[in-house]
């Protein structure tokens, strides 16, 4: 028991004694100038002579420590970045702890690599397929959030980027509304580029539709007043697609179908195209049911 604690006592003696010995710093490198992505480093660890105490040398044993290295503090010569001992040597001394001086360090330049980025903000688009459950349709346009994000790379690689998309997604089947996470593509070519988000939320809405048929007067324009004009059918089908509560306050004045005099001016076609006019909003589809009719003129 008494050679235990004399041997501790004569550890803590010599542990407590200031010594002059080599160290090891992990580097980080932060503060990366605006305008540039760094690429790495010559060094990622840097070895140095310190007078320090014994306990402190002990805990370098078991772990590095890490130092921080300021690129705002870089040089340039073309299109090389390096920091020279005299830069980087003072930005160490401040990080060291009070007890512990500088003696000497082994590298004399630290080398990094930063390449030129630019940056620009291009719009998000889905890659989504959707296939609606039966009597159902999307109610409105499907949302992206946020609609765009921040792209940053080397002018070569997204000066012809103009949007992005997300991966690929199929949903079967929809009858209630969606809200789901998605990845944002990157294509492998970008290997040098960050964007700003990884993932976008697509939400949509889902809504239950009917479908009504409207009979409505078709309408001649442009005729002369000598001509008179009879089409078959006087009326055409004008099927339309939307939720049931919208469907209800449909009215058959809501639409206007013509045929136009215009189309006989470079002869007499066997039959008069019809063209919907008018019609209301907030309807997911309209269409007519023939897009032509049969006609006889008459002179007055």
């Amino acid at each position: 028991m008494f050679l235990f604690f004399s041997t501790l006592i004569w550890l803590i003696n010599n542990l407590s004694r200031s010594y002059v010995s080599t160290a090891n710093f992990d580097l980080e490198y932060v503060n990366v100038p605006e305008g540039y992505l760094f690429k790495g480093s010559t060094d990622s660890e840097l070895k140095v002579k310190l007078k320090a105490g014994g306990f402190q040398f002990l805990g370098f044993n078991f772990k590095h420590a890490k130092i921080d290295i300021d690129l705002a503090d870089a040089k340039q010569k073309d299109s090389i970045f390096y920091i020279p001992q005299g830069i980087y040597r003072k930005q160490v001394e401040k990080q060291l702890s009070g007890s512990m001086s500088l003696i000497d360090i082994e590298t004399d330049t630290l080398f990094v690599g930063m390449l030129a980025v630019i940056s620009k903000k291009v719009p998000v688009r889905p890659n989504v397929e959707v296939n609606m459950a039966r009597n159902y349709l999307l109610d409105g346009k499907m949302e992206v959030k946020p609609d765009s994000i921040t792209i940053t790379g080397p002018s070569k690689e997204i000066d012809t980027i103009n949007v992005v998309r997300t991966h690929k997604m199929t949903l079967p089947d929809l009858d209630t509304n969606f809200s789901e996470m998605v990845a944002v593509f990157k294509p492998e070519e970008l290997k040098n580029t960050m964007y700003s988000a990884s993932e976008v939320e697509l939400t949509a809405k889902i809504a239950r539709f009917s479908e009504k048929v409207f009979e409505v007067k078709i309408k001649t324009v442009h005729f002369p007043g000598n001509i008179e004009v009879k089409t078959f059918p006087d009326e055409v089908g004008v099927v339309c697609k939307a939720k049931l509560d919208r469907l209800k306050k449909l009215e058959v004045s809501d639409f206007e179908v013509i045929a136009d005099y215009g189309q006989l001016r470079d002869g007499n076609p066997e039959k008069l195209k019809l063209e919907l006019r008018k019609k209301p909003s907030g309807l997911h589809s309209v269409k007519l049911q023939t897009t032509s009719v049969e006609y006889i003129l008459n002179k007055k």
